[in-house]
């Protein structure tokens, strides 16, 4: 009498059965994030090695046939993008006529943290010369830095990038960002008695987060881009 082997979960045998390319796909079409090869051969019931085989030639398949979307080796996982030159349709499809980009204050903050993480908010002023403060919860909000620990000396909060961060701007890490460090000042070399002085009340304000540092010394950048959004209208 021949031996029977029943499954020991409810969903082995139809693993077994599913075909590894479009089990693959059916996987990557619900991810919000991107999954290495070991979690996608858990969940599709393939060995680790055929996966990572499939995915590399699914990659290339859907660029040679020039599909509107593109499957992507991105911050340590595969996921499905846009591709580039159908972002446009996208956008406006989702964003309908609303402005969803980052502001100029946030961009050139988020290049500071990028360059110079871990970065607390202090040295973040002092590199731009303005209160970064709504800027830096704005970028934590939407998930591109996230704290990163405490500075020894002062006990200031430490800001770093996300993986989420290396996902949007299309990276693998940081290693890739473009070689412009060299561009951004030190605080060694801020030695403007204006910078100073911005240093200084900063410093103060985190000395005592209840209140609020003057605007004509440290200027909020929160409220300049409002500003700036209401005389572009």
């Amino acid at each position: 009498m021949t031996e029977q082997h029943l499954p020991t979960g409810p969903h082995e045998l139809e693993l077994e059965m599913l075909d590894l390319r479009p089990a693959l796909e059916a996987v990557l079409m619900v991810a919000d994030q991107p999954l290495d090869h070991l979690t996608l051969a858990q969940a599709v019931g393939h060995p680790p090695v055929d996966v990572d085989a499939a995915l590399e030639s699914l990659a290339e398949e859907y660029a040679e046939q020039g599909r509107g979307f593109e499957l992507r080796n991105i911050a340590g996982g595969w996921r499905f993008f846009t591709r580039e030159e159908y972002a446009g349709a996208v956008e406006r499809f989702i964003l309908d006529g609303q402005q969803a980009r980052l502001t100029q204050a946030a961009l050139e903050t988020m290049a500071v943290v990028a360059y110079r993480q871990p970065i607390s908010r202090t040295r973040i002023s002092a590199i731009r010369g303005v209160n970064v403060d709504g800027v830096v919860r704005t970028l934590a909000t939407r998930g591109l830095v996230e704290e990163g620990g405490v500075d020894a000396e002062s006990g200031a909060i430490l800001y770093r990038t996300t993986s989420y961060f290396l996902e949007r701007m299309g990276l693998g890490s940081l290693a890739e960002l473009p070689d412009i460090a060299g561009h951004l000042p030190d605080l060694e070399d801020m030695e403007d008695d204006l910078q100073q002085s911005v240093v200084a009340e900063v410093l103060g304000a985190a000395e005592h987060p209840d209140e609020t540092v003057p605007d004509e010394t440290v200027p909020d950048e929160t409220a300049a881009d409002e500003t700036s959004r209401a005389n572009d209208d």
